[in-house]
């Protein structure tokens, strides 16, 4: 196969821990070609179609010039056998724009996973709206007062903008109440934009889990960010340390409650938050963590990627 990339710039990867350079290293292993594209370089003309300028590369075992360019130009996004979106949040206009972009790629015979239409039907802080029974208390609001009366009901609560990653923007506001008017305003400017609410869960001191699903199926370990040096937050871009471990039961009841419905919707690769057992985010945009499971486990979560999207691609074929 020929496989195109749509990433944030190669330039930026931190190729040790990346997760979107494990899928690119499996691919070639396997003998599939590799190309790669930012989602500015895409674009449609009247009476062509949806194309992006792209680096055809292969990857090198030197560090830091970590590819080389094969050769670059302009192509069309149905020549390639499948493509995958891996752009990093923020899910802003940009972002959006783009999604239609690949939708009309689509209907011109492009594969692309995860889905567009997917992607932006499944918001990554609100896609958790749909499994009310598997989170914790939660609210989702412009209002200030709703805000002060979740805290009142709640005492110990996180606020957090919806277009937040990596742990930016996140908020921890304990009994007292301490700052949280000054929260409200920094977060919602003044009802302008919608924030979320949820109470506290003290489990997070044993780790914010990723669980990775893959074509609707979990794989058996997951990824434990604990938070360190007093933080509220076990993101690992916010300083979290990440252990690797064994599904829980609970852990795989929610995996295999999730997975399958939205495996149907077209998104391949989904990363679920938990904390205990609250699901605390669905990730779909470019869940990571495959090679920090990897090297801990030796479970190799990108092999178990790529042969996910070679029996995708071949069941779209036939």
């Amino acid at each position: 196969m020929h496989i195109l990339y749509i990433t944030d710039p190669l330039s930026s990867f931190k190729t040790h821990k990346d997760s979107t350079f494990a899928m690119m290293r499996e691919a070639q292993k396997r003998g599939h070609s590799i190309s790669a594209c930012e989602p500015q370089n895409l674009f449609w003309k009247r009476g062509s179609q949806v194309a992006g300028l792209a680096q055809h590369i292969r990857l090198t075992q030197s560090q830091p010039e970590w590819f080389e360019v094969l050769h670059q130009g302009q192509q069309t996004l149905a020549s390639f056998d499948a493509i995958i979106m891996r752009k990093d949040p923020p899910f802003d206009s940009e972002f959006f724009y783009a999604t239609h972009l690949l939708e009309q790629a689509e209907r011109e015979g492009a594969k692309v996973y995860n889905k567009p239409r997917a992607l932006r039907d499944h918001p990554e802080k609100l896609a958790i709206l749909e499994f009310p029974e598997l989170i914790g208390p939660t609210l989702v609001t412009r209002s200030a007062d709703d805000i002060r009366q979740f805290h009142a009901e709640h005492h110990d609560i996180i606020l957090k903008p919806l277009d937040g990653m990596g742990g930016t923007g996140i908020f921890r506001v304990k009994n007292d109440g301490l700052n949280l008017g000054a929260i409200i305003e920094t977060l919602n400017k003044d009802g302008a934009e919608t924030v979320m609410v949820q109470k506290f869960l003290p489990e997070i001191e044993k780790g914010d889990k990723r669980i990775l699903i893959i074509a609707g199926k979990p794989v058996p370990f997951c990824l434990a960010r604990i938070p360190q040096n007093g933080e509220v937050r076990g993101n690992l871009a916010a300083g979290g340390k990440g252990v690797a471990q064994v599904l829980s039961k609970k852990d795989f009841e929610i995996a295999n409650q999730i997975g399958p419905v939205l495996a149907k919707r077209g998104l391949l690769l989904i990363g679920l938050d938990v904390i205990g057992d609250s699901v605390t985010e669905i990730n779909v945009t470019s869940p990571t963590c495959f090679q920090e499971i990897t090297d801990q486990t030796g479970c190799d979560v990108a092999a178990l990627f790529v042969s996910a999207l070679e029996e995708a691609v071949q069941f779209a074929q036939e």
